[in-house]
């Protein structure tokens, strides 16, 4: 079952306007919990249509084994400006160098976790320079092109952003029923308020360039297996989006670690928070940060 969604930052965490070469990005950042060893820190990429607050149920868990946490809005995405009709400056490469002046920003080795188009767009960073990072978890995160019955639902976003303001667009996804990546399950009126503040901050140029993307990718495993870094693919029991046994054939392609969350379907940061937070602290206590 889905953990009720939160905007409001965890206790002890910072919410702030990170600063970067490339412009400024809203994070959440939580520390090390008192009285914890400091393992280590980790930059968290969110999926398409969602922001930072998608990993609000990780940081604390996160912080007690050892972990410093920062979330992060993308260009364009929920807190962190953009341009609302421009597309170029939301290209995946574009995007791909804005995770790389995140890195640099926060001048300490990361791990980097990319949850959906979140993994893909971390995918390219890595691919640019994968030298500020000690590892990087796909979660719930593909080899290529989304499933064909996300395709047709992106598509059907695209052409309704084409044609209908952002309200009206969101009224006609309550109407056809949210998918997993517009909006994860049926949620109560609190929440789906919470939801739609978050749909109505999204500029429409980065909603259409990166839908465009999940419905082209290619398939990059074979160039991403060549970068001297641990991977580790994390996904639910059951997912819409990329097939669980694509998922599967992708760990084996990487050599990854392979993590399956019981009772998690393509958000386990949402759906399992606790045995997701502690799956990503296991994968990197194997791969310690040197201090």
């Amino acid at each position: 079952m889905t953990t009720p969604i939160s905007f409001t930052p965890p206790a002890g965490a910072r919410a702030y306007h990170l600063r970067t070469a490339r412009g400024e990005f809203a994070v959440v950042d939580a520390p090390v919990a008192t009285g914890a060893e400091p393992r280590g820190v980790a930059l968290l990429l969110p999926g398409f249509t969602g922001s930072k607050e998608d990993f609000h149920f990780l940081h604390e868990p996160l912080a007690a084994r050892g972990y410093r946490t920062i979330a992060v809005d993308g260009r364009g995405q929920n807190e962190s400006d953009g341009p609302a009709d421009d597309e170029a400056p939301y290209a995946q490469q574009e995007l791909a160098r804005d995770v790389l002046a995140q890195a640099a920003a926060l001048d300490t080795p990361l791990h980097l976790v990319g949850h959906s188009l979140g993994g893909q767009i971390a995918r390219a960073a890595v691919l640019l320079d994968h030298s500020p990072f000690i590892s990087f978890t796909l979660l719930a995160s593909g080899p290529g092109q989304i499933s064909p019955s996300q395709q047709q639902r992106v598509k059907l976003l695209h052409d309704a952003l084409a044609v209908m303001t952002m309200p009206e667009v969101w009224q006609a996804i309550l109407a056809m029923g949210p998918p997993e990546e517009v909006g994860g399950p049926a949620r109560g009126f609190g929440e789906l308020a919470l939801l739609r503040r978050r749909w109505l901050n999204h500029k429409p140029a980065q909603l259409l360039a990166t839908g465009r993307q999940l419905l082209v990718e290619p398939d990059r495993v074979t160039e991403l297996a060549a970068v001297p870094l641990p991977f580790h693919v994390l996904s639910g029991a059951r997912d819409d989006t990329w097939p669980v046994t694509v998922l599967d054939d992708m760990a084996v392609r990487l050599g990854a670690d392979r993590t399956v969350i019981p009772g998690a379907e393509h958000s386990p940061n949402m759906d399992q928070p606790l045995p997701t937070a502690h799956a990503l602290a296991d994968f990197w206590d194997k791969h310690p940060q040197q201090y």
